[in-house]
């Protein structure tokens, strides 16, 4: 799980290209627009940038087919892999947009939500809850620390802001895959679970729910919350240093 000099150096430069990408698609999400353009618009920056999106065609444990995109672009209840497709955005949608970048050989992996138009005070509560309660987990990314840490850090945190971490989803090691050990789970206890080190390189991905915290996989291999509750999900992958985390996709 620890990685070399040279490898997070290519890590890195991974996040970096995917952290401007991510900015320029954020200019573009508005009213109107598909789910396939930001797909596409996705696919030629990072390949501008001298990159490929890790995404594409790639194929998870569980998956009956390999994703067709570089983007996973989910909407409201579906927290995460939705596909895009030629569906326009409209006023009161939630979406989050997961991606990977991959240069030469090595991998960054982030996501954000954006509410699209006018969404509720509520829905604009489950967003700050979320990239907060991942700012929070990233503050336990410190040697000594533990992988329970973070996720006891990341539920306290959702918790008393009256939301529900979403069950059976985890964030991940990543750098010479997309998936890689160890599971990082959005609950957990103190002091448990493995103990952090300089040179780990782990996506950190709180996944939350207004309502019911279960999943049921679609026919696309997505997952919605089994009650349609509105979801968010915020990532960022993050080096273990001997003293700060460095996020590498900010």
């Amino acid at each position: 799980m620890i990685k070399t000099a040279e490898e997070i150096k290519l890590i890195r430069a991974a996040g970096k290209i995917l952290a401007a990408t991510a900015k320029r698609i954020k200019e573009e999400v508005k009213e109107g627009i598909s789910l396939i353009e930001l797909d596409d618009l996705t696919r030629e920056l990072i390949g501008e940038a001298g990159a490929e999106p890790t995404f594409l065609g790639y194929q998870p444990y569980g998956a009956a087919k390999p994703f067709p995109a570089s983007i996973c672009a989910s909407l409201n209840e579906v927290v995460v892999h939705g596909t895009p497709t030629i569906y326009k955005l409209k006023s009161g949608d939630l979406l989050k947009l997961d991606f990977g970048v991959t240069y030469q050989n090595y991998i960054a992996d982030a996501a954000f939500t954006v509410g699209i138009g006018k969404i509720s005070d509520e829905t604009k509560r489950l967003m700050n809850t979320t990239r907060n309660a991942l700012l929070v987990g990233i503050k336990e990314c410190r040697p000594g620390k533990t992988l329970g840490d973070i996720g006891w850090a990341i539920n306290n945190y959702v918790t008393k802001n009256g939301f529900k971490v979403v069950k059976g989803l985890s964030g991940h090691g990543v750098g010479r895959e997309l998936h890689e050990d160890p599971p990082i789970f959005n609950e957990g206890q103190k002091n448990t679970g493995l103990k952090l080190k300089p040179g780990m390189t782990l996506a950190l991905e709180p996944m939350v729910s207004a309502g019911d915290p279960y999943i049921r996989q679609l026919s696309d291999d997505s997952y919605a919350t089994r009650d349609k509750s509105l979801t968010a999900h915020f990532e960022h992958t993050v080096l273990i240093t001997e003293r700060e985390p460095e996020v590498l996709t900010r």
